[in-house]
């Protein structure tokens, strides 16, 4: 009886302190004398002298080739026009099945959020959905024709303090970003280079024969995510009961919009700055033979279609324009089921 009422006595108090996870400061973190972490404090280094690239990392700037066209293969750009009319349903992540390669640059869930863990052998990154990469550092090599896998395979090495991984054996059940598919002959080389304790940056390049033109290059820059918590998320429960109500066309989308001058479209292009959560956002509006288009971070530039003077839909969010007594565009609000998160035009 005693072991007992210890052992429910032990899990009334745990109860709050696992509450308290959410807001527990990341320890190990030099900060200032108000708290606020020092995120330009020297690399961390392990054991061996290396940078330590273990922690709770997330995308902000991701700058890539692929969202230029001439960079795919024509038949990858078919298909692409052919997911674009149905809003990107197929996407493997929607049917809740591993992204593989499009986590290097996708935000997905949780904005990208992502764990590295590591070892002198091998270094691992953990995603909030359950999906994991491993990195092996013990010297062995790619094998040429490994069995295909959805998140393929990986080795490491250090070049001076940048870490080189080289990946294939990709399946072609994947895609590299918003539509674009792949072959089984994707072969990606990452460098990591950790410039602070907040920020590291990696340099991806593509190379495809079966898909892409040429190598492909994109760039990342990883934010170190200090005092937040990655919680799991489980697909089935996040799509997997409204996958049947995704019927809708990109011209179901296009019949509903209305028709502007081009005077009024241009008021609105330019460059717009903000932050959706903690992550930083930068949106290029652009104005091209009559139509309008934004382009978020780098990522591939997308349509906006007029809904009314100031409201318009672009992917699967709308946004809407704010305008002074001047008749200037001053902000661009990105609708989400959470709120409007404004962003502020900044040229």
């Amino acid at each position: 009886m005693t072991r007992i009422l210890g052992s429910l006595l032990l899990l009334a108090l745990s109860g709050p302190v696992l509450a308290q996870w959410l807001t527990l400061p990341t320890p190990g973190i030099p900060r200032a004398s108000d708290g606020t972490p020092d995120l330009s404090a020297p690399t961390p280094r392990a054991a061996d002298g290396r940078p330590d690239l273990t922690g709770l990392w997330r995308p902000g700037r991701v700058s890539s080739g692929l969202g230029d066209r001439e960079n795919l293969q024509p038949w990858v750009r078919t298909i692409i026009d052919e997911h674009e009319r149905t809003f990107f349903t197929q996407n493997p992540r929607f049917r809740c099945l591993p992204a593989g390669p499009e986590n290097m640059t996708s935000r997905g869930n949780s904005w990208g959020l992502r764990r590295f863990l590591q070892h002198p052998t091998m270094i691992t990154m953990n995603y909030n959905d359950g999906t994991y990469r491993e990195i092996f550092m013990d010297g062995r090599e790619l094998e040429p024709d490994p069995l295909r896998t959805w998140m393929g395979y990986s080795v490491g090495r250090w070049d001076g303090d940048t870490l080189v991984v080289e990946s294939n054996g990709y399946n072609e059940k994947t895609w590299l970003g918003p539509g674009i598919t792949h072959t089984d002959q994707l072969h990606i080389v990452e460098r990591y280079e950790r410039m602070d304790l907040g920020n590291m940056r990696i340099e991806v390049v593509y190379e495809d024969p079966g898909a892409l033109e040429g190598p492909v290059r994109a760039e990342i820059d990883m934010v170190l995510a200090v005092d937040e918590a990655m919680l799991e998320t489980v697909c089935t429960e996040a799509y997997g009961g409204e996958q049947a109500g995704w019927t809708s066309q990109v011209q179901e989308r296009d019949e509903t919009g209305v028709d502007l001058a081009p005077e009024i479209l241009e008021r609105y292009v330019g460059t717009y700055a903000g932050m959706y959560l903690r992550n930083h956002i930068t949106m290029e509006v652009t104005l091209d033979d009559g139509e309008l288009f934004f382009q978020k971070n780098g990522a591939a530039r997308q349509p906006l279609i007029p809904q009314s003077e100031t409201s318009f839909l672009g992917g699967i969010l709308g946004y809407v324009f704010t305008v002074d007594e001047a008749g200037t565009a001053t902000t661009v609000s990105e609708v989400h089921v959470s709120g409007a998160w404004a962003f502020n035009r900044i040229e």
